[in-house]
């Protein structure tokens, strides 16, 4: 006969009463117990999530998120989506394999826009890949400065011409964004300008522009030249040189007063002016016939005076009369006779020419100021007083300090000596900070309540529901008389009389009923 809806709870009931039903629905019972307490205790487990990558694009955060996706990851955001966080046993993989899938990009694309070149590409797409290419590696190289926190390159390089004047330069134009708080010196400056003008051809350095994120320009070179003020450099030399004065003096006054007891401070006043002299001296020759002669002039001139005519020669007219220099004397007729000689002698001269550069960085005028503390006596009984210094100890340290300072009088040097008592300040008390308090915040809160939370969750599972059915599961079963007189006992309450002769009454039933049954709880006993 077809079993009946009606039948069913009932045998569903008998099943679930006999020992195997009980069996399985107890370890049914237990499984999910278990799983429960496991789950709480993964659930008071918090994984410690570690930082994997920060100050990241927008596009390089996606393309991240996209791959932890894919390599099943876990992720959180942290510092208002500025940073990733991964489980901490993972960092280290998850980097490796992002780093092999070309992340993060940093926003710029370098010659591996190249690799991927299309065939049939024209003259014009190709230049114009190899340009951002070349901007995206200059940019990546100007990332790697430790002041910079990104960059951007624009190059505009003109058309190759064969005509000489019309050719062009090409310009680059560089925008930095600096970290936080930092800022980048008149070196730095130069020295991205060059980068940028070496890695371009025909690129001269006053033709690349840097501009910061404020909008401030970086790389005027003519504004550099006209600007009268200190360099770092400079003014790094300068306080090296106090420096090196304040750690001489007080050295050197620290055996004598004590390293506490003293204390100074300079001033030095260098000279950065690049001077170059160049002079010629002539000095007068005091021996002329030990002097080299230069050049000598010699001119000398004769002329006669006479009776007739002056260009005919005088005299009786015959042969010795006709030839040159027959003349005969005033007294015979011939005239008078004038000789002039000029003769111009040129000397060398002495010449010296000295050609002097004076060095940068000479200490114009250095004004050094000490202060020294009395010095502190201690009598028989323990007591100290403060006493000041007497003149002799103070002219003492005055020509100490100068040796060690290096003073110089003609130089203007200035040296301020003063003895006077050191205030002490008084001792701050900090009080001592309980134990628990660097713990005492949210989070540590948070943890603490998760794992109390846990172990109350766990152990009241444990307690009040898997232990009593451990119990019942190792509890032999019940044969079905006793079942029937124990729910008899719990229909029916009676007085002990009347429940001990019902016990009596099913034992002696069960024992005729099953005398397997009831010699086998005997043997039981017995062997207990």
């Amino acid at each position: 006969m077809a079993s009946t809806p009606e039948g069913q709870p009932s045998a569903i009931n008998n099943f679930l009463q006999s020992p195997l039903g009980n069996n399985m629905a107890l370890g049914a019972g237990m499984a999910l117990v278990i799983s429960i307490m496991a789950a709480v205790w993964l659930w008071g487990q918090k994984p410690d999530y570690r930082i994997l990558l920060s100050n990241y694009s927008d596009k390089d955060g996606g393309a991240i998120i996209a791959a932890l996706q894919q390599m099943n990851v876990p992720y959180q955001y942290a510092e208002g989506g500025g940073a990733i966080l991964v489980p901490a046993d993972r960092v280290h993989d998850a980097r490796l394999k992002l780093a092999a899938q070309g992340l993060p990009k940093a926003g710029n694309v370098g010659f591996e826009l190249m690799e991927n070149q299309k065939l049939g590409i024209s003259q014009f797409l190709e230049q114009v890949n190899f340009q951002h290419a070349l901007e995206g590696e200059l940019a990546r190289s100007i990332n790697s400065i430790a002041v910079v926190q990104s960059s951007r390159v624009h190059l505009a390089i003109p058309k190759p011409t064969v005509f000489v004047r019309e050719a062009q330069k090409p310009t680059a134009s560089v925008l930095l964004n600096l970290h936080p708080g930092r800022v980048l010196d008149a070196q730095q400056v130069s020295a991205i300008v060059h980068l940028v003008s070496s890695s371009v051809p025909d690129l001269p350095a006053k033709n690349v522009t840097i501009v910061d994120e404020n909008g401030n320009l970086l790389s005027d070179q003519e504004e550099l030249g006209r600007n009268t003020r200190l360099d770092p450099n400079q003014l790094k030399y300068i306080q090296e040189i106090q420096d090196d004065i304040v750690r001489r003096v007080e050295s050197i006054l620290s055996p004598i007063v004590g390293a506490q007891n003293v204390r100074a401070e300079a001033s030095a006043e260098i000279d950065f002016s690049h001077a170059e002299q160049a002079a010629e001296k002539y000095t007068p020759n005091n021996k002329p016939e030990t002097t080299a002669k230069r050049s000598e002039h010699l001119n000398e001139s004769k002329s006669s005076e006479g009776g007739g005519d002056s260009s005919k020669p005088g005299g009786v007219p015959g042969a010795s009369s006709n030839q040159p220099g027959q003349q005969k004397p005033a007294a015979e007729g011939g005239g008078n006779s004038n000789t002039q000689k000029d003769n111009t002698i040129n000397y060398e001269l002495d010449k010296t020419v000295r050609y002097v550069q004076e060095p940068m960085g000479n200490i114009k005028r250095l004004t050094v100021a000490v202060l020294v503390n009395n010095k502190i006596e201690v009598d028989a009984k323990g007591k100290s007083t403060s006493k000041p210094l007497t003149e002799d100890e103070k002219t003492q340290i005055t020509n100490l300090v100068k040796e060690a300072m290096g003073f110089n009088k003609d130089r203007g040097d200035s040296l301020n000596v003063t003895n006077t008592g050191f205030t002490v300040p008084p001792k701050e008390v900090i009080p001592e900070e309980p134990f628990w308090k660097p713990y005492a915040n949210i989070e540590t809160g948070k943890s603490i309540g998760q794992w109390l939370l846990s172990f109350i969750a766990i152990l009241y599972l444990f307690f009040k529901i898997l232990k009593p059915m451990l119990k019942r599961l190792s509890d032999p079963p019940l044969p079905p008389a006793a079942k029937e007189s124990a729910s008899d006992d719990n229909n029916e309450p009676s007085s002990p009389a009347k429940k001990s002769e019902a016990t009596v009454e099913g034992a002696i039933k069960l024992a005729s009923e099953d005398p397997r049954m009831v010699a086998s709880v005997v043997k039981n006993w017995v062997n207990e």
